[in-house]
């Protein structure tokens, strides 16, 4: 009887396994059939509307996710701060700060070492193609973050975030010659102002959520009402993106297929940049799989590369969409649920560092930066290294989650060094792989970003109430414990539809 028993038990255990990784089986196969379809695709040299309509899922899929990141984020930080004594979230910002800056440093090193040994742009040829173009300078990338973390208008961070805007005003001037003719001189001067972009304004969101949230502590009981509505908000709206979540292999397999079938020449692209190619991913692969991973052993004692697949889900997500931001309800749910990190600090910490936070792309820019300095050769000095290796470090905290944003850091910081940006445009060949490359490194630092905190701060949060106000009223079972919204006590509720 007890062998006859083993085997329905095996196959109830493959089952729930099954059940349980569905949607990660489910988007290994649509990363598959994204680089199938786009390859394919190719060879038919298909029309720009035959591609918009191949992208379409994914864009819906993105905008899906989009549109619940700004009350994922009003909710989490709220109710995770509202639960946590102002030094405990004193503490919590500060040991994730320091990891992101942290890292971000040691990304920056870990490239320009690479590149010197490696030289990937020896050899080249300045390019005729005109780069794109960026009238920012560097001191006005720190003056809007400034701008940002405290804005103005408390509605207006969820749509709209602050921005340097440049304008060119055209001056006619008279001159008298001696012969007393009269010339007119057209001068062109420069301005700029305070103006406003379409974005989300992430970090201000972060800052007033995290106000709010220390306010509504400090007034205990009386702030309840409050803290109870913006706890069942994120329950909400979790429950709702594990719905939306189903479609991600659908998603993941549109958005690469349309990036690939985009591609005009590969194998002259990668003919011209292979070497730079290849430094980019192995610094890459070398600080996910290296850096960071002994970083986290070291700080946390967890297992890095268990640690790792269990982030796979908001890896490929990242990878699929270039964007962080939409990997966010992912990269909460695998802290919370299957790597045990508190609710609070996971709830603040993963926003906080998808906003500040930018390890591949800052090998990207300091990799990129070198490689153009050589094609053209102007080889850089010691002293360049450094500067580059300062800017980009520096500047990652300032960079946006969103696809492509490395290059307009990438083109300040050859103005900030005097070296003629006219081969980046090279660089744009082989950006709809790097781009991915580098957003799934970030979601690799921002889950660990979590892990670290928790690590600092699990001593102080052990003394608190681990259960927020709502939930412990609300949704007890039968055995006195919580089943959120988000998941119970029979796994994630996505797998139980």
């Amino acid at each position: 009887m007890e062998a006859d028993e083993r085997i329905p038990r095996s196959r109830t255990t493959c089952k729930t396994l099954a059940k349980e990784n569905a949607v990660l089986l489910l988007t290994l196969l649509g990363v598959v059939l994204g680089f199938a379809i786009g390859f394919g695709v190719r060879e038919l040299h298909p029309s720009d509307d035959a591609i918009m309509w191949i992208g379409m899922p994914g864009e819906l899929f993105l905008r899906m996710l989009n549109m619940l990141i700004v009350p994922l984020i009003v909710g989490s930080v709220i109710s995770g701060t509202a639960s946590l004594d102002p030094k405990s979230n004193g503490k919590m910002s500060l040991v994730a700060f320091v990891w992101i800056l942290c890292t971000n440093t040691l990304a920056c090193i870990l490239a320009v070492i690479l590149c010197v040994l490696i030289k990937p742009g020896r050899g080249g040829e300045v390019s005729d193609t005109e780069p794109p173009s960026s009238s920012f300078e560097t001191q006005d990338i720190f003056a809007d973050l400034l701008r940002n973390f405290i804005p103005s208008n408390v509605v207006e961070v969820g749509f709209r975030k602050a921005v340097t805007k440049y304008s060119t005003v055209s001056e006619e001037v008279a001159r008298n010659l001696t012969n007393g003719t009269i010339i007119t001189d057209t001068i062109q001067t420069r301005s700029k102002s305070n103006g406003k972009s379409d974005s989300v304004n992430v970090l201000g969101l972060i800052f007033i959520c995290l106000t709010f949230g220390v306010a509504a502590n400090r007034l205990g009981r009386r702030a309840d009402i409050f803290v109870r509505f913006f706890t069942v908000l994120t329950e909400i709206v979790l429950l709702v993106l594990r719905w939306f979540f189903w479609t991600s292999p659908v998603g993941v397999a549109s958005l690469i297929a349309k990036a690939i079938a985009n591609i005009d020449d590969l194998g002259d692209s990668f003919s011209k940049l292979g070497m730079f190619v290849m430094v980019v991913v192995v610094g890459i692969v070398i600080f996910q799989l290296g850096v960071l991973s002994l970083l986290l052993f070291v700080i946390t004692r967890r297992n890095p590369f268990l640690f790792h697949l269990t982030i796979l889900r908001p890896y490929f997500i990242g990878f699929a969409s270039t964007s962080t931001a939409v990997a966010i309800p992912e990269m909460m749910y695998c802290c919370e649920v299957k790597n045990k990190i508190d609710k609070r600090v996971a709830r603040f910490a993963v926003p906080f560092s998808v906003t500040l936070s930018a390890n591949g792309s800052a090998i990207f820019i300091v990799s990129a930066a070198i490689f153009i300095a050589e094609y053209i050769g102007q080889d850089p000095s010691a002293s360049d290294y450094i500067v580059i290796a300062f800017l980009t470090a520096v500047s990652a905290l300032a960079l946006p989650s969103v696809p492509s944003s490395s290059l307009v850091t990438l083109v300040i910081i050859l103005a900030s060094l005097n070296i003629p940006s006219s081969s980046i445009a090279l660089l744009l060949a082989v950006e709809w792989l790097l781009d991915r490359i580098r957003s799934g490194c970030n979601v690799i630092s921002h889950c660990q970003c979590a892990a670290v905190a928790y690590r600092f701060c699990e001593a102080g949060l052990d003394n608190q109430d681990t259960k927020s106000p709502v939930l412990d009223d609300t949704y007890p079972n039968a055995n006195g414990e919580t089943n959120m919204a988000y998941y119970d006590d029979n796994g994630p509720l996505s797998t139980q539809m």
